[in-house]
């Protein structure tokens, strides 16, 4: 689960640094935003594999803010860790009732947090994709719900055989599909379209994704398949 993008959402620059450097070290990728308000215009554009988040921030506080994130159907599955120096067995259920994941309390162990980080990712990589409104794979997030397509952000127009082509690949990275896989699935079984067909498509769909096609990978004599991470 390296290469996820860690947001953190801390208003102390040395907390943030402390966090930055040990999950760099462990291969993460890691943002970071001062305030809630910073962090809303971040998530317009890209969504995180987790959001670690404090709860006294300057403005929304972190209670609000991931009562917010829940609410928006794009935000609502993006794992949450409430980091905080609040350590009340009330603030850690209140942290749990607005949809926190987990709840490390400060001063905190930097490998403690790290196995925290980690435990809640497999958690989210263990449940099954297809049960999923929203992924994201590299620069690609997809919405089932409000059939959107974005490249880091930026809306993309899909056909809608391109859109289901694009979202069977993304449910199942790595998993090679033949041309007449992708027609029965994007089609229906029996429907009179060539294999050529597909190859087609597939070249006006990584048209249309730009420099996030190279995720879509060509497995000669057989089909295609979404590259993994």
């Amino acid at each position: 689960m390296a290469n996820e993008t860690i947001l953190i959402i801390e208003d102390e620059a040395d907390i943030r640094e402390l966090i930055r450097y040990n999950l760099a070290r462990e291969g993460y990728k890691i943002a970071e935003c001062v305030s809630g308000e910073e962090a809303v215009v971040y998530l317009k554009k890209t969504l995180p594999g987790l959001i670690l988040l404090d709860l006294m921030l300057p403005g929304v506080d972190g209670y609000a803010f991931c009562r917010a994130l829940r609410a928006d159907e794009r935000t609502k599955a993006i794992p949450v860790i409430m980091v905080t120096a609040r350590d009340e067995d009330a603030d850690i259920v209140a942290g749990l009732e607005v949809g926190a994941d987990d709840y490390v309390t400060k001063p905190f162990s930097a490998r403690i947090l790290s196995a925290r980080v980690r435990a809640v990712l497999r958690r989210r990589a263990s449940e099954p994709a297809d049960k999923r409104d929203v992924l994201v794979r590299g620069m690609i997030e997809i919405d089932r719900t409000h059939h959107q397509v974005r490249i880091e952000g930026e809306s993309v127009e899909l056909t809608l055989s391109e859109f289901k082509t694009l979202d069977l690949l993304m449910r199942r990275p790595g998993v090679v599909f033949s041309r007449y896989q992708i027609v029965d699935a994007v089609h229906g079984a029996d429907y009179p379209v060539t294999d050529r067909s597909v190859d087609v498509q597939i070249v006006g769909l990584r048209r249309k994704l730009g420099r996030a096609s190279e995720c879509i990978e060509t497995v000669r004599g057989v089909g295609y398949r979404m590259r993994m991470g």
